[in-house]
């Protein structure tokens, strides 16, 4: 295969163009091209009017190592793709291979049915494992139904929310599909394979930051859970795994909603990071955990022609290209970063609340962003150092509690509906009073609050800080009547759950996989973990040496 990097063509381009261009930068005629595949393209508006894309693609030809050695062009390389191999797979999709359910005798159980216990039981499935799925919250549709009761002034479920449900926090938010996960074993690909085969657009396989979209990924989730259940596995709703059973430093099953007891040698612990008191359990029967650093912050809103002229300027190219972004970062006076997280062009900020009594605040955007308004989170790390005395009785849970904490003063702020506030109140510390030409467009009641008063200093200041840096680099971004809301508490999970090199608790049997146990940040790298965790799961199988599991 031949690799063509850094190919610049305009906006407006036809596939023949592309075609031509291929077949002049390789010093052929367009008929010596047997095929060619774009694998990544993106956007470059660094010189804007002028914009282009960019694209990486594979190629085609006869004599690849000659035709390389002829266009002496340093973007122009042979490659063999990596093409992901699952442990007894007999095909390069991993849908077939061999069955080692007769050389286990155990069902696996798997606690959470999020991206990452998802894949994980997409594979166990697909090897005869037979799977079963512990989900605390509802099916995808019913879920759906829940969660916009809520926005629209009904109950908290405090089990089927923006958290908690098939799909996990994923299926809420942008559907962003980018990690900065090294990927030389080509996990990623498969799973963004396994999306566009579910439904997702294919752009997702070549595009920089490829996103599903909410609307999108929850039938995505449910094409899923279909294939899982067709190779023999169960997934079981509202099953809420409410303590672990432990003998001799082995697990031996789980208790579900308080009262049944399953037999388990194999459980994936793929709780998500919200599963607090999941949390608790884990550390009253010793399981090895540790606290980790994570971010909190606001939302911030802003006009979506705002970042489109920041981004892109003027130009001619209605309609060609995608919805402008930004990534910013900043290093304080303070010593604090600060950064954009999960940017949601034309999106909505929603209340993302999974406990009573608590408001957490998250972005969602549909497949088409076309809402009126971009939002991010804006984010400040805090590290154990930070939250050790928030819970002097118990650290490995203090970063836990002061999620909580901050999430108990944002609800009490506005009696729980989303607390608004406009820049240049937040910057002076005061409650705003009304609204200036940008709209919340929001998913859940708002009201305005003094967000400043609810955060730490060396929170609120980095942020200011913050702000009026990344101006400088997305011009409006410090306008007064920006909105900020909150709070943003629920970036990654404060906890680890630690785990061997077979990716195994010392707490035999006990596979901590995805973001909940602190090995992931995001839908593509919880996928990811996923599948090495299955990969773990059937080696150990497969592998006389390790014995059964």
């Amino acid at each position: 295969m031949i690799q063509i990097s850094q190919m610049k063509l305009p906006p407006d381009h036809t596939r023949e163009e592309m075609e031509r261009k291929i077949a002049r930068l390789l010093k052929l005629p367009r008929e010596a091209i047997l095929h060619f595949e774009v694998v990544k393209k993106s956007v470059d508006a660094r010189k804007k009017p002028e914009i282009f894309f960019v694209y990486t693609v594979w190629a085609e030809v006869k004599n690849e190592a000659a035709v390389v050695k002829k266009a002496k062009n340093q973007n122009i390389v042979f490659i063999r793709p990596a093409v992901y191999e699952f442990p007894g797979g007999e095909s390069e999709d991993g849908c077939s291979g061999r069955d080692v359910r007769n050389q286990s005798g155990d069902r696996p159980v798997i606690i959470g049915s999020g991206p990452a216990g998802l894949f994980c039981g997409l594979m166990l499935a697909r090897r005869g494992l037979r799977p079963l799925i512990l989900e605390r919250g509802k099916a995808v549709e019913e879920r759906v139904q829940d969660v916009e009761g809520f926005w629209q002034g009904g109950p908290l479920n405090p089990e089927s929310n923006v958290q908690f449900g098939e799909g996990g926090a994923g299926t809420f938010s942008d559907g962003k599909l980018n990690t900065l996960v090294k990927d030389p074993q080509g996990r990623g690909r498969f799973v963004l394979q396994c999306f566009a085969q579910m439904g997702a657009d294919p752009d997702i396989l070549y595009m920089q930051k490829p996103h599903i979209g909410t609307d999108v990924l929850r039938r995505v989730v449910k094409g899923l859970r279909e294939e899982i259940l067709g190779l023999g596995g169960e997934i079981r709703f509202q099953s809420c795994v409410t303590d672990f059973l432990i003998e001799n430093g082995r697990l031996t099953g789980v208790t579900v909603n308080g009262r049944e007891e399953l037999s388990a040698r194999t459980v994936i612990l793929a709780i998500g990071h919200s599963a607090r008191d999941t949390f608790e359990t884990l550390y009253r029967k010793q399981v090895p955990m540790e606290a980790k650093a994570f971010a909190v912050g606001l939302r911030m809103e802003h006009p979506q022609p705002v970042i489109e002229k920041a981004r892109y300027g003027d130009h001619p190219y209605e309609g060609l290209l995608p919805a402008a972004d930004y990534k910013v970062t900043h290093r304080a006076a303070n010593g604090r970063g600060v950064y954009s997280f999960c940017m949601c062009p034309g999106g909505y900020v929603v209340n993302a609340s999974s406990e009573p009594g608590r408001l957490a605040v998250n972005g969602m955007s549909n497949r088409a962003r076309d809402g009126e308004n971009a939002n991010s989170a804006l984010i400040v790390t805090v590290t154990p150092e930070d939250f050790r005395t928030v819970h002097p009785e118990c650290p490995v849970l203090s970063g836990m509690e002061f999620q909580r904490h901050l999430e108990t003063q944002a609800y009490k702020l506005c009696h729980g509906k989303i607390p608004v506030q406009l820049f240049q109140d937040f910057e002076a510390g005061r409650q705003s009073t009304g609204l200036g030409a940008v709209a919340p467009q929001m998913k859940g009641g708002y009201a305005f609050g003094n967000l400043r008063g609810i955060l730490p200093d060396y929170i609120g200041s980095a942020l200011v800080e913050g702000v009026y840096a990344f101006d400088r680099q997305v011009p409006g971004f410090a306008r007064p009547d920006t909105l900020f809301s909150g709070v943003e508490s629920r970036t990654s999970s404060p906890v680890r759950i630690l785990r061997d090199e077979w990716c195994e608790s010392s707490i035999k049997g006990l596979y901590p996989c995805g973001e909940g146990a602190g090995y992931a940040g995001g839908i593509m790298s919880a996928a990811m973990d996923g599948l090495r965790v299955a990969e773990q799961i059937v080696r150990k199988i497969l592998d006389n040496t390790c014995g059964t599991y």
